[in-house]
């Protein structure tokens, strides 16, 4: 692998990385991904059994697909919504397949740090088969998403007292479990709390629904930190997204049916954690919801601690690059009304260094595939010192507009189209949540 050009850096192999390096190399650029799992798209695979809302039509990338063109790859309908592990087995997998690719991309490679370098960057790898090694390159496109990192049940994303010793005891799971698959014994006939209020609490909601058709002593309580779950039944069949607009109205329906009981106004302060009595989730009114398991569905937010050698220019609430901040700010904002942004909104300080899919979005929870494609190709024409102007997109409304009145800490409820991940952090396309990181997206 020879270039007269620098190694530009990706770091993550989830849609977004995978794009950007397809979008490098018709710059005549280097590009080298390294992704922290053992597959390409590893952290999608994390939440393979949920489908997306996006259709096959808004989440292949462009310059992916002219990648395989001629490869024999046959090209899903663009209408079919892919699952998460459909996605990677029909996409991901046959994209970093390609012989341009192929020895450019790098599994099992986990960035634990980026640090300035006199060529540019130094980046810290640590691999399962050879320990530590430093990979140097000219510029680093961080795409490593946020699966990763899940927010805390506290209201600012922070851990609550309790919350810790009931994970150790197996009595509160992280997002998106495979509810009716590989985890059905641990909710059925069971009495399950889901905290959270995105599109990856919906699914979890739904899919716990259905297992209580199956097992009718299941039963399923929902704890939302807002007043009303209006937002998150989102805009019905305004939503230019079908299948996003349905999933809030099957919820309404479940709620108002009584079959998920709904508790609103509902901050955690503490998590009660015993073994042979279940959970308890202590609110900040004093009330109790006792439950025998607890789902974590309150969102994620990126992991900055391997750019910590590095000058960055992040928003403090939204944990975004601050020029990005106002246009994702989602008490104001819907996926589709997030103007085109590109190279010149996602560039650091550190001359070379851009922040780019789920990652870019912090915590706040609109991000769409093709969002980030946008992001990946402008990063490219720019580094290749041609024209980066971002090109409008025309991403499909939610039918939600306008903002909360009043603005609390972004709950991101999934991926979306976006988990990327170096270490399956994120939203290599987050899942059917916060539209995989739209997850879907």
């Amino acid at each position: 692998m020879t270039s007269h050009r620098p190694t530009v850096a990706v770091i993550g192999a989830g849609p977004v990385g995978l794009a950007a390096a397809a979008h490098l190399l018709e710059h005549d650029l280097e590009p080298l991904v390294l992704e922290a799992g053992e597959s390409i798209g590893a952290a999608v695979r994390a939440w393979g059994h949920i489908r997306l809302f996006s259709p096959w039509q808004y989440t292949l990338d462009d310059a992916g697909l002219r990648l395989l063109r001629g490869t024999g790859w046959l090209q899903p309908s663009p209408e079919a919504l892919p699952t998460g592990h459909e996605l990677v087995d029909r996409y991901l997998e046959p994209l970093a397949a390609v012989p341009a690719l192929r020895e450019r991309v790098r599994t099992g490679h986990h960035v634990t740090a980026v640090n300035p370098d006199a060529e540019g960057f130094a980046l810290q790898v640590e691999r399962a088969d050879a320990g530590r090694t430093v990979v140097r390159a000219g510029a680093v496109l961080d795409t490593s998403g946020t699966w990763a990192l899940p927010s805390g049940l506290g209201i600012f994303g922070e851990p609550v007292s309790g919350e810790q010793q009931a994970e150790d005891h197996g009595l509160l799971l992280g997002p998106l479990p495979d509810v009716r698959g590989a985890d059905r014994e641990r909710f059925a006939g069971r009495r399950t709390v889901v905290v959270g209020a995105g599109h990856s609490a919906v699914n979890t909601l739904l899919a716990l629904a259905d297992l209580q058709r199956e097992e009718p002593a299941t039963q399923v309580i929902w704890a939302v930190r807002r007043a009303s779950p209006e937002k998150t039944y989102g805009g019905g069949d305004r939503d230019e997204l079908p299948a996003r607009g349905a999933l809030g109205a099957r919820l309404r329906e479940l709620v108002d049916a009584g079959r998920i009981e709904l508790i609103t106004s509902a901050q955690t302060e503490q998590v009660l954690a015993e073994q042979s009595s279940g959970v308890g989730v202590v609110l900040s009114d004093g009330r109790v919801i006792r439950a025998d398991v607890l789902i974590r569905e309150t969102g994620f937010r990126p992991d900055l601690g391997l750019l910590d050698g590095l000058a960055l220019d992040t928003d403090p609430a939204l944990e975004a690059p601050s020029a990005l901040a106002p246009l994702i700010d989602p008490t104001r904002h819907s996926c589709g009304s997030v103007p085109a942004h590109g190279a010149s909104v996602l560039a650091q300080p550190e001359e070379g260094l851009f922040i780019a899919g789920m990652k870019s979005y912090g915590r706040a929870p609109t991000f769409l595939l093709a969002t980030g494609y946008e992001q990946v190709r402008s990063i490219a024409a720019h580094l290749a010192g041609e024209d980066a102007s971002p090109r409008q997109l025309n991403l499909p409304e939610t039918g939600v507009c306008g903002g909360d009145p009043t603005p609390a800490p972004p709950e991101k409820s999934g991926l979306g189209s976006g988990a990327s991940g170096s270490g399956a952090s994120g939203a290599s396309a987050l899942p059917l949540t916060a539209e995989t990181t739209s997850c879907c997206s």
